[in-house]
């Protein structure tokens, strides 16, 4: 099969540019796999911004550049992660025009909100969902821009009206089945989104038991407002158990100079630092107050046998299941979040039970050769739908 993967690389690397290599790294053993990139290091100029928001809603310029790719190339089908913002939802388009089946991940919420996340001033906000993406202009919510939350409310109101989704997209990944029922929510069809999680290859080679050291709770995220690092400071100041915590952000700089002597803050780690520490600690913690899409982080817990607490919000709640691979408390709360961590750590049986299932979920739902049996049916039903 010729599978062709498109993505639109954001100058600073994230969850999507790791999946995208991820798959690809999977399939191109037995596949002939290839790729049509782009990258937001070439918005770089006053007037490139300009020209780019301008083309937000629909490129004419992508469209005729992946038209002739298509026609070159001749994939058997094309699996696009994102198109914002220099590629456009117009390449979905191209891809009709040419009858090739099309697949779409969606890793946010940005084709139904300008603010990708339906969240703003630190508060979940679905009015986008509820009723149009207008309101987001007047509040700026994309980078505190009139002309760039502007330019994203176009796209949104206009593939709507449109009936982009509904007509020019064969079948939608969704990482949970909590965003796909937000996006079946906001009018989205449902018979076209396919549930199938992210994946990491095994650390610890299919084993189903890990030995840990234990003796620490741990984050490992973006220290900012939406991921609960307030909540979780705020809960520690009267818990004895240590946390580290792991990333950079808006806190970084409280952290940095923070005096509690049960809160470390470890900075930025590299992937194999961060699967050990993971792997040693009692459990980690995930008091974010958004819609996670499915955080890696919970994944690599998983794999590392380690337990959750998670906030009671979005697709964390789906992911963890209480008293089987973890804890949930409720979101926002930072006393609730105290005493769920006390319990964590009066039942260390319990928490080691937590472990092994956890360990048994990731070998059941999130390897590599379970998601790249997913993947090639996902593939295969875009297939069928269009021939």
């Amino acid at each position: 099969m010729k599978i062709l993967f498109v993505h639109n690389f954001y100058q600073i690397a994230g969850g999507e540019d790791a999946v995208l290599k991820q798959e690809m790294d999977l399939l191109t053993a037995d596949h002939d796999v290839l790729q049509y990139t782009i990258s937001n290091d070439q918005i770089n100029t006053f007037f490139s911004k300009v020209l780019t928001l301008l083309h937000v809603p629909f490129s004419l310029k992508s469209y005729r550049e992946f038209v002739h790719f298509l026609a070159v190339n001749k994939p058997d089908v094309v699996h696009v992660h994102n198109y914002f913002p220099l590629l456009s939802p117009s390449i979905f388009y191209a891809c009709k025009k040419l009858n090739i089946p099309v697949v779409h991940t969606l890793h946010n919420y940005r084709a139904v909100c300008p603010t990708a996340l339906l969240m703003h001033d630190g508060k979940i906000n679905e009015q986008s969902i509820t009723h149009n993406a207008w309101w987001t202009v007047r509040q700026k919510v994309y980078k505190d821009s009139l002309l760039g939350s502007f330019a994203l409310a176009c796209m949104v109101q206009l593939h709507k009206r449109l009936g982009t989704w509904k007509s020019k997209v064969d079948v939608f990944i969704a990482l949970t089945e909590f965003a796909k029922a937000k996006y079946v929510e906001a009018g989205w069809p449902q018979q076209k989104i396919i549930v199938k999680p992210n994946f990491i290859i095994d650390p610890f080679d299919g084993v189903k038991s890990i030995s840990k050291t234990g003796g620490y709770a741990l984050f490992v995220g973006r220290l900012s407002d939406e991921k609960g690092i307030d909540v979780l400071l705020k809960a520690w100041a009267n818990i004895v158990l240590p946390l580290k915590l792991i990333g950079t952000g808006p806190f970084k700089e409280a952290l940095e100079s923070n005096t509690q002597s049960n809160i470390e803050y470890l900075g930025l780690k590299d992937k194999p630092e961060v699967l050990e520490l993971i792997k040693n600690a009692d459990f980690v913690v995930m008091p974010s107050t958004w819609y996670e899409g499915l955080p890696m982080v919970l994944v690599e817990s998983f794999a590392c046998g380690t337990p959750a607490l998670v906030s009671n919000i979005g697709s964390m709640q789906e992911v963890v299941t209480p008293e089987v691979t973890g804890l949930h408390f409720e979101v926002g709360n930072s006393s609730d979040l105290q005493k769920k961590v006390q319990w964590m750590m009066n039942n260390p049986s319990e928490v080691k039970r937590f472990s092994r299932n956890a360990r048994d979920e990731f070998l059941n739902k999130y390897t590599s050769e379970i998601n790249k049996s997913q993947l090639l049916d996902v593939y295969q039903q875009a297939i069928n739908g269009v021939n």
